[in-house]
């Protein structure tokens, strides 16, 4: 049997998203004075955007 689709072909149709994906990683104080990172991926539009962030 003949191969179908080639790995080219299955990355042509995939549609390049618009978006930047970032690791955005937060300090939070406890109520102990210990501090603690939290991070998680965020997806931008423009990197502009990024003090925007909460």
């Amino acid at each position: 049997m003949a191969k179908q689709q080639s790995f080219a072909d299955k990355a042509k149709k995939k549609d390049k998203s618009s978006f930047i994906s970032v690791k955005f990683i937060k300090t939070v104080k406890s109520s102990d004075g210990n501090y603690k990172f939290k991070e998680r991926f965020v997806k931008l539009d423009d990197i502009s955007k990024l003090p925007e962030i909460k």
